[in-house]
């Protein structure tokens, strides 16, 4: 039996950037009030006048089980709505079910098309997910150079997961040059936000490196971070 979440938070937050106006005044009221019935009417009479954020809002719910009964195909349904009118997040949010079969068959390729035009647009998560599947072939053949420069831009806006990644093609020449100092460089990052597996690595890698060759892979890390991870 499909569970009902209820967390008005959650909410106020989606409801937050969908429009202005009096529908809006609202949705707002019926998610303080608990009157998710309404809450849901509003959504669902402005995504089907064509409003992408409603479509993606709405979307959501359905996915998460907020407010309503959680239901992946009518997720799917608002998701491709926004997706098609060029929303970001509803075309990463579409690329994430079809990459887990969820309210659609399991097909990594449309999971890839999704990806790739949410990235286009800069979702640094749909960036991140082209790395993976450029990297281990899903969906794609497989390429690590695809792989690098997706992870590259990922890991330029903070996920850390990307950054140790990165670090990772260095270390191994994948996609990349080998080059010690840079995998140094990005474990020691990701390390620096609290990534246990990079620090693992980083310190490991420091055991065959030269006292030199650790000073600058310090020095590029205190200069990408300056950077905030751009250009590294």
């Amino acid at each position: 039996m499909k569970s009902l979440l209820i967390t008005p938070l959650v909410i106020l937050a989606l409801l937050a950037p969908l429009y202005a106006g009096a529908d809006s005044d609202k949705g707002v009221a019926a998610s303080q009030a608990g009157d998710y019935e309404t809450l849901e009417n509003i959504l669902k009479k402005a995504a089907e006048q064509g409003n992408a954020s409603a479509q993606f809002n709405l979307g959501n719910m359905y996915r998460l089980g907020e407010a309503v009964i959680q239901d992946d195909e009518e997720a799917v349904t608002w998701f491709r709505l926004a997706s098609e009118q060029g929303h970001a997040s509803a075309q990463f949010n579409l690329g994430l079910m079809y990459r887990d079969g969820k309210g659609v068959l399991k097909d990594d390729k449309e999971a890839v098309k999704w990806y790739q035009l949410a990235a286009a647009q800069g979702t640094a998560g749909a960036q991140y997910n082209l790395g993976y599947m450029y990297r281990y072939g899903k969906g794609v053949l497989q390429d690590d150079k695809e792989a690098v420069k997706w992870y590259q831009l990922a890991a330029e806006q903070g996920i850390v997961e990307a950054q140790f990644n990165i670090g990772v093609m260095y270390a191994n020449g994948e996609g990349v040059l080998r080059d010690d100092v840079y995998a140094w460089m990005w474990w020691d990052i990701a390390t620096s936000e609290g990534h246990e597996k990079g620090k693992g690595y980083r310190d490991s890698l420091s055991k065959v490196m030269t006292p030199s060759q650790i000073a600058e892979a310090q020095k590029l890390a205190r200069e990408c971070v300056a950077k905030d991870y751009k250009g590294c």
